[in-house]
């Protein structure tokens, strides 16, 4: 009898390894200023499978209603390990959003992620050297929006309450793979 409790669950617990290895990842980049590598996991482990299946084309709104409701199971069974609803909701939102774009322009995305690492090089460059993430983020920001707009000057553009400032439009993959690629360069301590 113990043989058996011991087999089936040594079996569950290879068929979970195995399931999750094969689940697409929550890209750093994606998760909230806020999020931890603990509760990136725990999203992963709870709609892995569903980035998979928007990497083989299923539409963000059914994907989307799908990871919501995964998640607000989980949060109330209480097998989130303490992160609650809005930070595990957030991460898996973006997450959805990012490989739903990512599946319906993959080579913008090729294209965009050469050409943000040519306009940042100096800046991934300092973060390599240990640089503040914070600040060198907000460089390559800048670096983006005067990419798009040669007159922007975030110290004047950027004055007052957030909703009055005047920030050139771009496409949200390029500050995406713009984080990207500085979280890449980011020594591990």
């Amino acid at each position: 009898m113990k043989k058996s409790k011991i087999f089936a669950a040594t079996l569950t617990a290879i068929m979970t390894l195995s399931a999750t290895a094969l689940a697409a990842e929550v890209p750093r980049e994606m998760a909230s200023a806020s999020s931890t590598d603990e509760s990136i996991a725990v999203t992963e482990n709870l709609i892995g499978g569903i980035m998979d299946e928007i990497l083989a084309s299923e539409g963000y709104g059914m994907a989307s209603a799908r990871a919501d409701t995964i998640i607000r199971k989980a949060v109330i069974a209480r097998q989130t390990n303490g992160y609650g609803y809005g930070i595990l909701a957030a991460t898996s939102q973006n997450a959805i959003r990012y490989y739903r774009d990512l599946y319906l322009r993959p080579d913008y995305y090729a294209s965009e992620e050469e050409r943000v690492k040519g306009l940042i090089a100096d800046i991934i460059t300092d973060v390599q050297n240990g640089k503040d993430y914070n600040v060198v983020l907000d460089k390559a920001y800048t670096r983006v929006y005067q990419a798009a707009n040669h007159a922007y000057n975030p110290d004047v553009d950027r004055i007052g309450n957030f909703c009055y400032w005047d920030i050139p439009p771009v496409d949200a993959a390029s500050l995406t793979i713009a984080r990207k690629l500085l979280l890449a360069a980011t020594p591990t301590e």
